[in-house]
């Protein structure tokens, strides 16, 4: 492990300041990330907003600097609206447009940083949204790495043709054949908010991707190769940029036992008790992914029809009134499943949850942190993805046998209770295909339970950004590399 810091003849910590996008799905997980580097001594400047900060999970004796940014007021957003979990879908321009009032207060904020070299910092990590934080940088010869939270991500995004006159052409390919992967409905929806992005706030997320990729000197992506061997080694090629492990940032299983034991005295981990090890499914889809009050219904009467235990932690339907505290469940399905499922539409201790013995599967959205969270107890998987990521997130599992996806309409993604039950009964009910679940799941658990393995993954990446300049990054021939890999993928 890098010991900046620890002894006279240790190198210099480094100084590195850390720009999540304000959501908490990439709030949290940098903030571990910054947690980290801080326990090996280096100095990190966590940036966000006020509210943001507030909400965060810090440990008790955190040695991380948080900086608060306030965001800008802009009309038609609410105020205290500073993560995408406080934005409704048909506000989220205007938080956009907040968002990029940030870059007039970071660039004050780096440039007084950057006034003394005492405090000068070595790098800026920023999303992949922060074209902002990306032009700051470049002002002050401070180099960027731009976070990525996923290879898979990268791969399946719509390119055009791949061409033989290409350098990277036999990347292109594989990425072709990923992106042909994509079904109808995601290619569209996707297609959808590229179309629309950007209206009211001024950029597209796709220019906003593009310039801090062009701005930044590096890729760091919360992943590892052991985790998609096959789409990691195309981020490199395809994005001109060296690709850096930053391996899963997983909670420490211990912890989250610990928390379980904290949490004894919840609603949902006193009814879990009750239940025999391995037999409750748990059902939650984010704090970010409302479906219809009609998914809601299908969810709602597949589980009913596949007859499992459940434990549902129930996000109102997208649509509904924040007020409207009517029953958002099939008239009846309370009671057809009481005493073997629960509807829970409050805050839930989700790893408590998933360290509980009586968990024995999860049917998830195919977000990035419930993925890592799930397979870090070893549970089979089953799989309903929204947008974003989740998709290729959803493929990419289902490759490695670690559950199954809800059957979907071919072009419009929707499902029906059918498809539910059929999933939840293949991953829950005790047979063949289960087995191979719970198989895939337990081989994956190994490369997420690995602490030594991730611990290696956040040591190269130190070195990495300690010894970088600006030529290291190509091969003799020009050729932008995958650093990293080898020394920790054996």
């Amino acid at each position: 492990m890098d010991a900046a810091g620890s002894s006279s003849s240790s190198p210099a910590p480094l100084r590195i300041v850390i720009v999540p996008w304000l959501a908490f799905g990439h709030l949290l997980p940098y903030l571990e990330l910054a947690e980290r580097l801080a326990s090996r001594g280096h100095r990190v400047s966590y940036v966000s907003t006020p509210r943001n900060l507030a909400r965060l999970p810090l440990p008790l004796r955190s040695h991380v600097d948080l900086v608060a940014l306030p965001l800008p007021r802009v009309d038609g957003l609410l105020d205290g609206a500073e993560s995408t979990n406080d934005v409704p879908d048909d506000k989220r321009e205007l938080h956009w447009k907040a968002f990029d009032g940030l870059a007039a207060p970071f660039a004050e904020f780096l440039a007084a940083a950057c006034a003394d070299e005492a405090t000068r910092p070595h790098w800026v990590v920023a999303d992949s949204f922060h074209h902002w934080a990306a032009a700051a940088a470049a002002e002050h010869d401070v180099p960027l790495a731009m976070l990525l939270p996923t290879a898979a991500m990268v791969a399946a995004v719509p390119r055009p043709p791949p061409s033989p006159e290409s350098a990277a052409y036999s990347f292109e390919l594989q990425a072709a054949a990923a992106a042909r992967a994509v079904p109808r409905y995601e290619r569209e929806g996707m297609a959808q908010v590229f179309a629309n992005d950007g209206a009211e706030s001024g950029m597209s997320t796709r220019q906003r991707s593009i310039l801090t990729a062009q701005g930044c000197a590096v890729t760091v992506i919360r992943s590892c190769v052991e985790w998609e061997p096959e789409s990691f080694p195309l981020v490199a090629p395809l994005l001109g940029k060296p690709a850096l492990p930053l391996g899963l940032l997983p909670p420490p299983p211990d912890g989250a036992r610990r928390a379980a034991g904290t949490n004894r005295e919840h609603a949902t981990v006193r009814w879990l008790d009750a239940h025999p090890p391995g037999s409750v499914l748990y059902v939650a889809l984010g704090s970010e992914v409302p479906l219809s009050a009609e998914q809601v219904h299908e969810l709602a009467l597949g589980l009913d029809l596949a007859g499992t235990r459940f434990l549902w932690a129930l996000r109102k339907p997208s649509g509904a009134h924040a007020d409207d505290d009517g029953d958002m469940l099939p008239p009846g399905f309370r009671d057809r499943t009481d005493g073997h499922g629960l509807v829970t539409t409050g805050w839930v201790p989700q790893m408590s949850i998933l360290a509980h013995a009586a968990v024995g599967g999860f049917l998830t959205h195919c977000g990035r942190n419930s993925l890592i969270e799930s397979l870090l107890f070893g549970h089979p998987l089953v799989m309903l993805p929204i947008f974003g990521d989740q998709g290729p997130n959803a493929r990419q599992m289902e490759a490695k046998e670690v559950g199954l996806q809800v059957a979907r309409d071919e072009e419009d993604g929707s499902f029906d209770r059918h498809g539910v039950a059929s999933a939840v009964r293949a991953v829950m009910l005790e047979g063949e295909a289960r087995r191979g679940f719970v198989a895939g799941a337990a081989r994956m658990q190994e490369v997420v339970a690995d602490a030594d393995r991730h611990e290696r993954y956040i040591d190269e990446l130190v070195e990495y950004l300690r010894s970088y300049n600006g030529a290291s990054a190509t091969t003799t021939d020009g050729n932008f590399t995958t650093a990293a890999i080898p020394t920790t993928s054996s």
